[in-house]
Protein backbone atom coordinates (compact mmCIF):
# COMPACT_ATOMS: atom_id res chain seq x y z
CA UNK A 1 0.00 0.00 0.00
CA UNK A 2 1.34 3.62 -0.65
CA UNK A 3 2.12 5.94 1.43
CA UNK A 4 0.38 9.41 1.39
CA UNK A 5 2.38 11.91 0.28
CA UNK A 6 4.19 14.08 2.38
CA UNK A 7 2.14 17.75 3.14
CA UNK A 8 4.55 20.72 3.06
CA UNK A 9 4.42 24.37 3.71
CA UNK A 10 5.47 26.31 0.71
CA UNK A 11 8.62 27.49 1.17
CA UNK A 12 10.03 24.99 3.43
CA UNK A 13 10.47 22.12 0.98
CA UNK A 14 14.35 20.74 1.28
CA UNK A 15 16.92 21.35 -1.84
CA UNK A 16 16.98 17.85 -2.58
CA UNK A 17 13.16 17.60 -2.75
CA UNK A 18 12.46 20.91 -4.82
CA UNK A 19 15.03 19.84 -7.73
CA UNK A 20 13.36 16.64 -7.78
CA UNK A 21 9.97 17.79 -7.62
CA UNK A 22 11.26 20.32 -10.80
CA UNK A 23 12.08 16.83 -12.44
CA UNK A 24 8.96 15.15 -12.45
CA UNK A 25 6.86 18.44 -12.94
CA UNK A 26 9.20 18.89 -15.86
CA UNK A 27 8.21 15.75 -17.55
CA UNK A 28 4.62 17.11 -17.08
CA UNK A 29 4.78 20.00 -19.27
CA UNK A 30 6.95 18.44 -21.71
CA UNK A 31 3.65 16.08 -21.93
CA UNK A 32 1.60 19.56 -21.89
CA UNK A 33 3.22 20.56 -24.66
CA UNK A 34 3.17 17.13 -27.11
CA UNK A 35 -0.64 17.26 -26.69
CA UNK A 36 -1.50 20.85 -26.83
CA UNK A 37 0.97 21.61 -30.15
CA UNK A 38 -0.08 18.72 -31.96
CA UNK A 39 -3.22 21.50 -33.01
CA UNK A 40 -0.68 23.04 -35.47
CA UNK A 41 -0.64 20.06 -37.58
CA UNK A 42 -4.52 18.80 -36.46
CA UNK A 43 -5.98 22.54 -37.94
CA UNK A 44 -5.13 22.15 -41.26
CA UNK A 45 -5.64 18.74 -41.66
CA UNK A 46 -8.95 18.72 -40.30
CA UNK A 47 -9.22 21.58 -42.70
CA UNK A 48 -8.71 19.12 -45.93
CA UNK A 49 -10.31 16.05 -44.35
CA UNK A 50 -13.82 18.09 -43.44
CA UNK A 51 -13.67 20.74 -45.88
CA UNK A 52 -13.62 23.73 -44.08
CA UNK A 53 -13.14 27.06 -44.25
CA UNK A 54 -10.12 28.80 -41.91
CA UNK A 55 -12.92 30.16 -39.41
CA UNK A 56 -14.51 26.62 -39.00
CA UNK A 57 -10.55 25.19 -39.18
CA UNK A 58 -9.74 27.52 -36.02
CA UNK A 59 -12.76 25.66 -34.05
CA UNK A 60 -9.75 23.06 -33.17
CA UNK A 61 -8.05 25.55 -31.14
CA UNK A 62 -11.54 27.06 -29.80
CA UNK A 63 -12.99 23.98 -29.15
CA UNK A 64 -9.33 22.70 -26.97
CA UNK A 65 -8.82 25.96 -25.08
CA UNK A 66 -12.44 27.29 -24.11
CA UNK A 67 -12.58 24.20 -21.62
CA UNK A 68 -9.23 25.95 -19.78
CA UNK A 69 -12.32 28.70 -19.17
CA UNK A 70 -14.98 26.23 -18.43
CA UNK A 71 -13.14 24.11 -15.82
CA UNK A 72 -10.52 26.62 -14.41
CA UNK A 73 -12.65 27.27 -11.35
CA UNK A 74 -13.92 23.75 -11.22
CA UNK A 75 -10.32 22.14 -11.53
CA UNK A 76 -9.31 24.35 -8.06
CA UNK A 77 -12.02 23.18 -6.16
CA UNK A 78 -11.33 19.61 -7.20
CA UNK A 79 -7.84 20.41 -6.56
CA UNK A 80 -8.72 21.95 -2.90
CA UNK A 81 -10.43 18.42 -2.24
CA UNK A 82 -8.15 16.20 -3.81
CA UNK A 83 -4.89 17.75 -3.22
CA UNK A 84 -2.39 18.22 -6.52
CA UNK A 85 -1.08 14.48 -6.93
CA UNK A 86 -4.84 13.02 -7.28
CA UNK A 87 -6.22 16.14 -9.45
CA UNK A 88 -3.18 15.16 -12.23
CA UNK A 89 -3.95 11.86 -12.18
CA UNK A 90 -7.72 12.45 -12.87
CA UNK A 91 -6.53 15.74 -15.52
CA UNK A 92 -4.00 12.88 -17.42
CA UNK A 93 -7.58 9.52 -17.10
CA UNK A 94 -9.71 13.17 -18.88
CA UNK A 95 -7.40 13.46 -21.25
CA UNK A 96 -7.11 10.05 -22.26
CA UNK A 97 -10.85 9.35 -22.51
CA UNK A 98 -10.87 12.85 -25.05
CA UNK A 99 -7.59 10.84 -27.00
CA UNK A 100 -9.79 7.81 -27.04
CA UNK A 101 -12.63 9.50 -28.72
CA UNK A 102 -10.94 10.36 -32.06
CA UNK A 103 -11.41 6.57 -32.88
CA UNK A 104 -15.10 7.10 -33.81
CA UNK A 105 -14.51 10.33 -34.23
CA UNK A 106 -12.67 9.36 -37.49
CA UNK A 107 -14.40 6.28 -37.94
CA UNK A 108 -17.32 8.78 -39.30
CA UNK A 109 -15.23 11.54 -40.62
CA UNK A 110 -17.49 13.87 -38.24
CA UNK A 111 -16.20 17.09 -37.16
CA UNK A 112 -18.17 17.78 -34.21
CA UNK A 113 -17.07 14.29 -32.46
CA UNK A 114 -13.69 15.80 -33.20
CA UNK A 115 -14.49 19.10 -31.28
CA UNK A 116 -15.78 17.24 -28.24
CA UNK A 117 -12.60 15.19 -28.32
CA UNK A 118 -10.61 18.10 -28.26
CA UNK A 119 -12.61 20.04 -25.66
CA UNK A 120 -12.38 16.67 -23.49
CA UNK A 121 -8.21 16.18 -23.55
CA UNK A 122 -8.63 20.25 -22.71
CA UNK A 123 -10.75 19.60 -19.44
CA UNK A 124 -7.94 17.13 -18.25
CA UNK A 125 -5.10 19.79 -19.55
CA UNK A 126 -7.47 22.37 -17.50
CA UNK A 127 -6.70 20.35 -14.29
CA UNK A 128 -3.20 19.60 -15.02
CA UNK A 129 -2.20 23.63 -15.50
CA UNK A 130 -4.07 24.69 -12.58
CA UNK A 131 -2.14 22.47 -10.25
CA UNK A 132 1.18 22.40 -12.10
CA UNK A 133 1.60 26.00 -12.73
CA UNK A 134 1.10 27.41 -9.15
CA UNK A 135 3.27 24.26 -7.63
CA UNK A 136 6.13 25.35 -9.75
CA UNK A 137 5.65 29.17 -8.65
CA UNK A 138 5.75 28.22 -4.56
CA UNK A 139 8.39 25.18 -5.72
CA UNK A 140 11.46 27.47 -4.40
CA UNK A 141 12.78 30.90 -3.65
CA UNK A 142 10.12 33.53 -5.26
CA UNK A 143 12.83 35.51 -7.34
CA UNK A 144 13.94 32.49 -9.00
CA UNK A 145 10.19 31.81 -10.04
CA UNK A 146 10.84 32.95 -14.13
CA UNK A 147 13.78 30.63 -13.84
CA UNK A 148 11.70 27.62 -13.34
CA UNK A 149 9.26 28.42 -15.41
CA UNK A 150 11.76 28.88 -18.07
CA UNK A 151 13.24 25.80 -17.46
CA UNK A 152 9.27 24.90 -17.65
CA UNK A 153 8.96 25.85 -21.16
CA UNK A 154 11.99 24.16 -21.90
CA UNK A 155 10.30 21.42 -21.73
CA UNK A 156 6.82 22.33 -23.18
CA UNK A 157 8.25 23.73 -26.46
CA UNK A 158 10.78 20.75 -26.88
CA UNK A 159 7.78 18.47 -27.05
CA UNK A 160 6.26 21.41 -29.24
CA UNK A 161 9.25 20.44 -31.54
CA UNK A 162 8.48 16.64 -31.98
CA UNK A 163 4.72 16.86 -31.33
CA UNK A 164 3.71 18.29 -35.27
CA UNK A 165 6.60 16.57 -36.62
CA UNK A 166 5.93 13.22 -35.30
CA UNK A 167 2.27 13.54 -35.76
CA UNK A 168 2.83 15.21 -39.38
CA UNK A 169 5.14 11.85 -39.95
CA UNK A 170 2.64 9.20 -39.19
CA UNK A 171 -0.48 11.26 -41.05
CA UNK A 172 0.87 12.58 -43.96
CA UNK A 173 2.15 10.88 -47.11
CA UNK A 174 4.22 11.97 -50.11
CA UNK A 175 0.83 11.51 -52.17
CA UNK A 176 -0.97 13.83 -50.14
CA UNK A 177 -0.49 16.80 -51.85
CA UNK A 178 -1.99 15.21 -55.65
CA UNK A 179 -5.11 13.66 -53.60
CA UNK A 180 -5.53 17.42 -52.55
CA UNK A 181 -5.15 18.25 -56.05
CA UNK A 182 -7.40 16.13 -57.75
CA UNK A 183 -10.30 16.21 -54.58
CA UNK A 184 -12.23 18.87 -57.26
CA UNK A 185 -12.58 16.20 -60.44
CA UNK A 186 -13.57 13.37 -58.43
CA UNK A 187 -17.15 12.29 -57.92
CA UNK A 188 -18.87 11.92 -54.48
CA UNK A 189 -18.68 8.51 -53.64
CA UNK A 190 -14.48 9.10 -54.59
CA UNK A 191 -14.02 11.80 -52.72
CA UNK A 192 -15.53 10.60 -49.89
CA UNK A 193 -13.04 7.30 -50.14
CA UNK A 194 -10.20 9.40 -50.33
CA UNK A 195 -11.24 11.33 -47.05
CA UNK A 196 -12.14 8.63 -44.89
CA UNK A 197 -8.93 7.27 -45.57
CA UNK A 198 -7.03 10.43 -45.02
CA UNK A 199 -9.17 10.96 -41.44
CA UNK A 200 -8.62 7.51 -40.35
CA UNK A 201 -4.56 7.66 -40.17
CA UNK A 202 -4.86 9.79 -36.84
CA UNK A 203 -6.88 6.98 -35.10
CA UNK A 204 -3.14 4.51 -34.47
CA UNK A 205 -1.57 7.76 -32.73
CA UNK A 206 -4.64 9.21 -30.81
CA UNK A 207 -5.05 5.48 -29.48
CA UNK A 208 -1.00 5.18 -28.37
CA UNK A 209 -1.63 9.18 -27.08
CA UNK A 210 -4.51 7.49 -25.10
CA UNK A 211 -3.21 4.28 -23.40
CA UNK A 212 0.09 6.76 -22.56
CA UNK A 213 -2.06 8.88 -20.67
CA UNK A 214 -3.67 6.72 -18.82
CA UNK A 215 -0.44 4.92 -17.68
CA UNK A 216 1.16 8.59 -16.62
CA UNK A 217 -2.10 9.23 -14.85
CA UNK A 218 -1.23 6.30 -12.26
CA UNK A 219 2.44 6.94 -12.53
CA UNK A 220 2.19 10.50 -11.31
CA UNK A 221 -0.25 9.14 -8.15
CA UNK A 222 2.43 7.00 -6.89
CA UNK A 223 5.53 9.50 -7.31
CA UNK A 224 7.27 11.06 -4.71
CA UNK A 225 6.18 14.46 -5.03
CA UNK A 226 4.99 16.76 -1.76
CA UNK A 227 1.65 17.73 -1.21
CA UNK A 228 1.88 21.82 -0.64
CA UNK A 229 -0.26 23.26 1.73
CA UNK A 230 -1.40 26.55 0.10
CA UNK A 231 -3.76 26.98 2.61
CA UNK A 232 -1.50 28.58 5.34
CA UNK A 233 1.23 29.56 2.89
CA UNK A 234 0.16 33.10 3.82
CA UNK A 235 -1.51 34.63 6.77
CA UNK A 236 -0.39 38.14 5.92
CA UNK A 237 -3.81 38.18 3.49
CA UNK A 238 -6.46 38.60 5.47
CA UNK A 239 -9.82 37.19 4.90
CA UNK A 240 -13.16 37.20 5.19
CA UNK A 241 -14.73 33.92 5.86
CA UNK A 242 -18.07 34.03 4.91
CA UNK A 243 -17.01 35.51 1.75
CA UNK A 244 -16.29 33.04 -0.95
CA UNK A 245 -12.83 33.06 -2.40
CA UNK A 246 -13.64 33.37 -5.36
CA UNK A 247 -15.17 37.13 -5.09
CA UNK A 248 -12.06 37.86 -2.70
CA UNK A 249 -9.86 36.94 -5.44
CA UNK A 250 -11.04 39.70 -7.31
CA UNK A 251 -9.64 42.53 -5.08
CA UNK A 252 -5.88 41.83 -6.01
CA UNK A 253 -5.87 44.17 -9.39
CA UNK A 254 -2.32 42.42 -10.19
CA UNK A 255 -4.10 38.78 -10.63
CA UNK A 256 -6.93 39.90 -12.33
CA UNK A 257 -4.89 42.43 -15.09
CA UNK A 258 -2.47 39.41 -14.93
CA UNK A 259 -5.13 36.99 -16.02
CA UNK A 260 -6.58 39.30 -18.72
CA UNK A 261 -2.67 39.76 -19.64
CA UNK A 262 -2.64 36.05 -19.81
CA UNK A 263 -5.56 35.75 -22.06
CA UNK A 264 -3.53 38.28 -24.65
CA UNK A 265 -0.30 36.26 -24.26
CA UNK A 266 -1.80 33.00 -25.50
CA UNK A 267 -3.67 33.93 -27.90
CA UNK A 268 -0.77 35.95 -29.60
CA UNK A 269 1.61 32.59 -28.74
CA UNK A 270 -1.05 30.49 -30.39
CA UNK A 271 -1.75 32.63 -33.32
CA UNK A 272 1.93 32.52 -33.80
CA UNK A 273 2.19 28.86 -34.09
CA UNK A 274 -1.35 27.54 -35.62
CA UNK A 275 -1.12 29.80 -38.21
CA UNK A 276 2.23 29.57 -39.40
CA UNK A 277 1.42 26.54 -41.91
CA UNK A 278 -1.39 27.70 -43.61
CA UNK A 279 0.31 31.26 -43.95
CA UNK A 280 3.37 29.39 -45.72
CA UNK A 281 0.72 27.81 -47.69
CA UNK A 282 -0.01 30.90 -49.08
CA UNK A 283 3.57 31.38 -50.39
CA UNK A 284 3.34 28.05 -52.43
CA UNK A 285 4.69 25.61 -49.66
CA UNK A 286 2.88 22.24 -49.89
CA UNK A 287 1.87 20.56 -46.23
CA UNK A 288 5.05 18.41 -45.90
CA UNK A 289 7.42 21.50 -46.55
CA UNK A 290 5.26 23.94 -43.89
CA UNK A 291 4.58 21.48 -41.13
CA UNK A 292 8.52 22.07 -40.28
CA UNK A 293 7.45 25.87 -39.42
CA UNK A 294 5.58 25.33 -35.67
CA UNK A 295 9.05 24.08 -35.10
CA UNK A 296 11.09 26.64 -35.84
CA UNK A 297 8.46 29.13 -34.16
CA UNK A 298 8.62 26.80 -31.04
CA UNK A 299 12.71 26.25 -31.12
CA UNK A 300 12.97 30.57 -31.28
CA UNK A 301 10.93 29.96 -28.23
CA UNK A 302 13.23 27.26 -26.49
CA UNK A 303 16.09 30.19 -27.39
CA UNK A 304 14.47 32.75 -25.49
CA UNK A 305 13.59 30.18 -22.50
CA UNK A 306 17.30 29.24 -22.72
CA UNK A 307 18.68 32.82 -22.56
CA UNK A 308 16.43 33.87 -19.42
CA UNK A 309 17.47 30.45 -17.33
CA UNK A 310 21.32 31.48 -17.81
CA UNK A 311 20.40 35.53 -17.45
CA UNK A 312 17.60 35.46 -14.74
CA UNK A 313 17.92 37.03 -12.16
CA UNK A 314 21.95 37.61 -12.14
CA UNK A 315 21.72 39.73 -14.90
CA UNK A 316 18.30 40.53 -15.84
CA UNK A 317 15.71 40.64 -13.75
CA UNK A 318 12.81 38.94 -14.74
CA UNK A 319 10.40 41.98 -14.79
CA UNK A 320 12.93 43.66 -17.16
CA UNK A 321 13.05 40.32 -19.27
CA UNK A 322 8.90 40.69 -19.60
CA UNK A 323 9.15 44.54 -20.23
CA UNK A 324 11.71 43.13 -23.42
CA UNK A 325 10.07 40.16 -25.12
CA UNK A 326 6.22 42.25 -24.75
CA UNK A 327 8.16 45.40 -26.83
CA UNK A 328 9.47 42.52 -29.12
CA UNK A 329 6.43 41.41 -29.82
CA UNK A 330 4.84 45.18 -31.26
CA UNK A 331 8.14 45.23 -33.42
CA UNK A 332 7.60 41.85 -34.69
CA UNK A 333 4.03 42.27 -35.14
CA UNK A 334 4.64 45.55 -37.63
CA UNK A 335 7.61 43.35 -39.53
CA UNK A 336 5.24 40.74 -40.55
CA UNK A 337 2.66 43.00 -41.85
CA UNK A 338 4.72 45.70 -43.66
CA UNK A 339 8.05 43.44 -44.89
CA UNK A 340 8.08 42.15 -48.20
CA UNK A 341 11.01 40.11 -50.52
CA UNK A 342 11.56 36.80 -51.18
CA UNK A 343 14.12 34.68 -49.12
CA UNK A 344 15.96 31.86 -48.79
CA UNK A 345 16.44 30.66 -45.22
CA UNK A 346 17.34 26.93 -44.43
CA UNK A 347 16.27 25.44 -47.70
CA UNK A 348 12.78 27.63 -47.70
CA UNK A 349 11.75 30.07 -49.85
CA UNK A 350 9.49 32.03 -49.06
CA UNK A 351 8.32 35.74 -47.90
CA UNK A 352 10.56 37.16 -45.22
CA UNK A 353 7.67 38.22 -43.19
CA UNK A 354 6.87 34.45 -42.59
CA UNK A 355 10.45 34.41 -40.55
CA UNK A 356 8.77 37.36 -38.34
CA UNK A 357 6.08 35.03 -37.17
CA UNK A 358 8.83 32.31 -36.74
CA UNK A 359 10.81 34.78 -33.98
CA UNK A 360 7.42 36.03 -32.05
CA UNK A 361 8.69 32.55 -30.56
CA UNK A 362 11.36 34.15 -29.25
CA UNK A 363 9.35 37.33 -28.26
CA UNK A 364 6.57 34.99 -26.41
CA UNK A 365 9.34 32.95 -24.71
CA UNK A 366 9.77 34.47 -21.52
CA UNK A 367 6.25 36.38 -21.26
CA UNK A 368 4.25 33.38 -19.84
CA UNK A 369 7.28 32.99 -17.27
CA UNK A 370 7.26 36.72 -16.02
CA UNK A 371 3.29 36.88 -15.75
CA UNK A 372 2.76 34.29 -13.15
CA UNK A 373 5.14 35.59 -10.39
CA UNK A 374 3.88 38.55 -10.83
CA UNK A 375 0.24 38.24 -10.94
CA UNK A 376 0.04 35.82 -7.73
CA UNK A 377 2.87 37.83 -5.60
CA UNK A 378 0.89 38.45 -2.51
CA UNK A 379 -2.43 36.67 -2.94
CA UNK A 380 -1.19 34.34 -0.16
CA UNK A 381 -4.12 31.73 0.73
CA UNK A 382 -5.49 32.61 -2.63
CA UNK A 383 -3.02 31.01 -4.81
CA UNK A 384 -5.11 28.12 -5.88
CA UNK A 385 -8.13 29.93 -6.60
CA UNK A 386 -6.26 32.56 -8.58
CA UNK A 387 -3.97 30.02 -10.66
CA UNK A 388 -7.93 29.25 -11.07
CA UNK A 389 -8.11 32.66 -12.87
CA UNK A 390 -5.02 32.85 -14.65
CA UNK A 391 -5.68 29.10 -15.80
CA UNK A 392 -9.15 30.80 -17.08
CA UNK A 393 -7.08 33.50 -19.31
CA UNK A 394 -6.02 30.80 -21.64
CA UNK A 395 -9.51 31.29 -23.22
CA UNK A 396 -7.33 33.44 -25.23
CA UNK A 397 -6.49 30.42 -26.75
CA UNK A 398 -9.52 29.14 -28.19
CA UNK A 399 -11.00 32.95 -29.06
CA UNK A 400 -7.97 34.88 -30.77
CA UNK A 401 -7.44 32.43 -33.56
CA UNK A 402 -11.14 32.57 -34.42
CA UNK A 403 -10.71 36.39 -34.87
CA UNK A 404 -7.69 35.41 -36.83
CA UNK A 405 -9.57 32.84 -38.94
CA UNK A 406 -12.40 35.56 -39.41
CA UNK A 407 -10.14 38.04 -40.84
CA UNK A 408 -8.13 35.48 -42.92
CA UNK A 409 -11.11 34.51 -44.49
CA UNK A 410 -12.87 38.16 -45.00
CA UNK A 411 -9.34 39.97 -45.90
CA UNK A 412 -6.21 37.68 -46.05
CA UNK A 413 -3.70 36.07 -43.96
CA UNK A 414 -1.28 38.60 -44.04
CA UNK A 415 -3.57 41.43 -42.94
CA UNK A 416 -5.28 39.10 -40.02
CA UNK A 417 -1.81 39.53 -38.10
CA UNK A 418 -3.04 43.02 -36.85
CA UNK A 419 -4.94 40.93 -34.01
CA UNK A 420 -1.73 40.61 -32.62
CA UNK A 421 -1.00 44.51 -32.09
CA UNK A 422 -3.28 44.95 -29.17
CA UNK A 423 -2.52 41.55 -27.03
CA UNK A 424 1.15 43.00 -27.14
CA UNK A 425 0.44 46.72 -26.16
CA UNK A 426 -1.67 45.43 -23.32
CA UNK A 427 1.13 42.85 -22.53
CA UNK A 428 3.84 46.62 -22.74
CA UNK A 429 1.06 48.00 -20.33
CA UNK A 430 1.29 45.05 -17.29
CA UNK A 431 5.16 44.59 -17.69
CA UNK A 432 5.65 48.28 -17.03
CA UNK A 433 2.63 49.37 -14.76
CA UNK A 434 -0.40 47.18 -14.66
CA UNK A 435 1.64 44.58 -12.48
CA UNK A 436 2.38 46.78 -9.69
CA UNK A 437 -1.46 47.86 -8.70
CA UNK A 438 -2.35 46.87 -5.50
CA UNK A 439 -5.52 48.64 -5.31
CA UNK A 440 -8.63 49.59 -8.07
CA UNK A 441 -7.12 52.95 -8.03
CA UNK A 442 -5.37 55.21 -10.66
CA UNK A 443 -1.87 55.27 -8.47
CA UNK A 444 0.15 52.80 -7.34
CA UNK A 445 -0.04 51.09 -3.87
CA UNK A 446 1.72 52.20 -1.18
CA UNK A 447 3.02 49.09 -0.16
CA UNK A 448 6.14 48.59 2.12
CA UNK A 449 9.17 47.40 0.32
CA UNK A 450 10.00 43.51 1.71
CA UNK A 451 12.73 41.48 0.60
CA UNK A 452 10.09 39.22 -1.18
CA UNK A 453 8.39 41.91 -3.58
CA UNK A 454 11.61 43.77 -4.02
CA UNK A 455 12.93 40.95 -5.54
CA UNK A 456 10.12 41.16 -8.43
CA UNK A 457 9.67 44.96 -8.68
CA UNK A 458 12.61 45.86 -9.72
Amino acid sequence: MNKPAATVQAGSISSRDMYFSILIVGGLFFIFGFVTWINAILIPYFKIACELTNFQSYLVAFAFYISYFVMAIPSSLLLKRTGFKAGMMIGFFTMALGAFIFVPSALTRTYELFLMGLFTIGIGLAILQTAANPYITILGPKERAAQRFSIMGICNKAAGILAPLLLAAVILRATDNDMVAQLPGMTASQKDAALDEFIERVIPPYVIVGIVLVALGFLVRISPLPEINTDESDDSVETNTSRSRVVEIFRFPQLVLGAVAIFFHVGAQVIAVDTIVGYAGSMQLSLSEAKVFPSYTLFAQICGYLLGVTLIPKIITQVRALQCCTMLGVVFTFLIIYTHGHVRVLGHTTDISLWFVVLLGFANSMIWAGLWPLALDGVGRFIKTGAALMIMGLSGNAILPLVYGYYADHYDLRTAYWILLPCYLYLVFYATYGYRLRRWSMSLATTPTTPENASIDS
